[in-house]
């Protein structure tokens, strides 16, 4: 994954990250509030109200019995208008549901019975609840489907010391749905009526329910949790984009200091890489390229001064020498002896020509100054003959060339691209192949370019994976005696290397050994593409 893409998927992942806690901590915190107020709004306002409709203040207090809800007792809506009635409760409390349960019996009754065994406490939660049934009042809840504590919930309603408990339970008006609601349930002593004589108030232990409907509670939280999963979905999307934008520009200089550090060679060293006015380390960073290019430079200029100096004042003496050893030969009559150490000075002699050629071939190509005679060139017919001129070299290695491929032009210097692949068949033959195809075709490059590949393949031993990389190097022999009993010094390789770069193409090796080597070379087709273009 490249750099721009790891910046983009970590910044994405982090503002995702904290994008979904914001949504976690949003709706937790709207969750939290919401049903706490509803939780207040019972416990502290609604039930305070209730509070003073059905439970005395004072003693003797002639308002508020419990008795008076209805002339026939708990349940019924007489219309009594000296206290509290049904109706005035459902218009007092609209949007809530209330049950009120009698229980027959007063708080610290009931606590004694807790205390008891769980036989007798099973058999008063009996009786008891049998008794709420039959003294229940509703408002705003099914009488038959209304709110029932289990064993569990009324033992912590009498644990608690406020002697409230706090649940969310499915209820149901009459002819309607079940709706999850918050229920606040709350033991108290109601009056029932007066004595007679003392006219002292009768108490009694109910059960008080006060609930409101969460359904709109719910359905407020999952808008929100839709406009959450929108926000999140939309700032994951602009973040994305957002970071990939920003890392592109982050990363452009640095990009172009690349793409000109990879057009930089051998053959174009005073070329530099742009500088950006960024004022940070991608500027730096071209800056320090920049310096060691000067200095890379420097000293590849006077390599190739003093290989083509040295190589200028070799070839006279050398010349020199292998004249007078071929005169010797010619016109004297040395011994056998003699005659066979003129034969090595002047084939040794030769060999040194043959090297300070090459190394004045590679000193101008390092320079720049390598010239190409450009003209259109049908590969096939090159190829043709070169196996005609390699055939009696062939025949005296026993070995067969063939040729095939197609006549598709291209643009180059034809001298040139012969050296080439005359170099690399006679590499194959001297490799022992039995057999060597010289082909060509159409091949475009990575980059789409219209080009032509030619190829050089053989059935020879073939060429470890290790030496692939090396082979162009300088002096460079995969089999260091046989190059030297064969007459090779190693730069070969790379002179055609050099003349394939000068065209602006490419070679490399594709060998496995014990099954052959080949050799290919591509090239653009130059100004040849548009008269292909104009022809068709």
């Amino acid at each position: 994954m490249t750099l721009r893409g790891r910046l983009t998927l970590f910044y994405t992942v982090l503002l995702t990250a904290l994008l979904f806690l914001l949504a976690v901590l949003v709706l937790s915190f709207m969750q939290t509030r919401l049903i706490g107020s509803i939780k207040d709004d019972l416990e502290k306002n609604v039930f305070g109200q209730i509070n003073r409709l059905v439970l005395p203040t004072t003693p003797f207090s002639p308002a508020n019995p419990l008795g008076r809800l209805g002339s026939s007792g708990f349940g019924s809506d007489s219309g009594d208008t000296n206290g509290p009635t049904l109706s005035a409760l459902r218009q007092n409390f609209p949007n809530y549901r209330i049950q009120i349960e009698g229980l027959t019996t007063s708080i610290d009754d009931i606590q004694s019975m807790m205390q008891g065994s769980p036989a007798e406490r099973a058999a008063e939660l009996g009786f008891m609840q049998a008794t709420a049934a039959q003294s229940r009042l509703t408002v705003g809840i099914d009488p038959n489907a209304p709110v029932q504590l289990s064993d569990a919930e009324f033992a912590q309603l009498l644990d608690d010391p406020s002697r409230g408990l706090e649940l969310t339970t499915p209820t149901q008006a009459a002819f309607d749905e079940p709706v999850p609601t918050q229920v606040y349930v709350r033991l108290a002593e109601v009056q029932t009526g007066y004595a007679t004589g003392d006219n002292s108030p009768l108490t009694q232990a109910a059960l008080i329910y006060v609930g409101r409907n969460l359904q709109p509670t719910y359905d407020t939280l999952d808008r929100l949790r839709s406009l959450m999963l929108v926000l999140f979905v939309g700032g994951l999307i602009v973040s994305s984009v957002g970071a990939y934008l920003l890392s592109g520009q982050a990363l452009g200089p640095l990009i172009q200091v690349q793409k000109a550090a990879e057009q930089i060679g051998g053959q174009n060293l005073s070329a530099r890489v742009p500088e950006p006015k960024t004022r940070d380390e991608v500027q730096a960073l071209a800056l320090a390229l920049n310096r060691m290019l000067g200095r890379l430079e420097g000293s590849f200029e006077a390599q190739r001064r003093f290989t083509s100096d040295a190589s200028h004042e070799l070839r006279t003496p050398v010349t020199a020498i292998s004249g007078h050893a071929s005169y010797l030969l010619r016109r004297t009559n040395p011994s056998e002896g003699q005659r066979e150490s003129l034969t090595i000075i002047r084939s040794e002699a030769e060999r040194l020509t043959n090297l300070i050629s090459s190394l004045l071939e590679l000193a101008r190509s390092d320079g720049g100054v390598m010239t190409l005679r450009r003209q259109p060139v049908l590969p096939k017919l090159l190829l043709g003959d070169i196996a005609r001129e390699l055939q009696p070299l062939a025949q005296a290695q026993r070995a067969e060339l063939r040729v095939s491929g197609s006549d598709d032009a291209l643009e180059g210097d034809p001298d040139r691209l012969k050296q080439v692949i005359i170099n690399l068949v006679s590499n194959a033959l001297k490799a022992g192949a039995s057999w060597v195809e010289l082909s060509s075709r159409l091949a475009p490059s990575e980059g789409g370019e219209s080009g032509v590949q030619m190829s050089v393949s053989d059935d020879g031993p073939g060429i470890a994976p290790e030496h692939l990389e090396r082979l162009f190097d300088r002096f460079y022999r995969v089999e260091e005696s046989r190059s030297r009993d064969q007459g090779g010094a190693g730069l070969g390789l790379a002179i055609a290397r050099s003349i394939v770069d000068a065209h602006g193409g490419r070679i490399w090796f594709e060998s496995q050994v014990g099954r052959g080597t080949t050799v290919n070379v591509w090239l653009p087709k130059g100004r040849m593409a548009l008269v292909d273009d104009d022809v068709a």
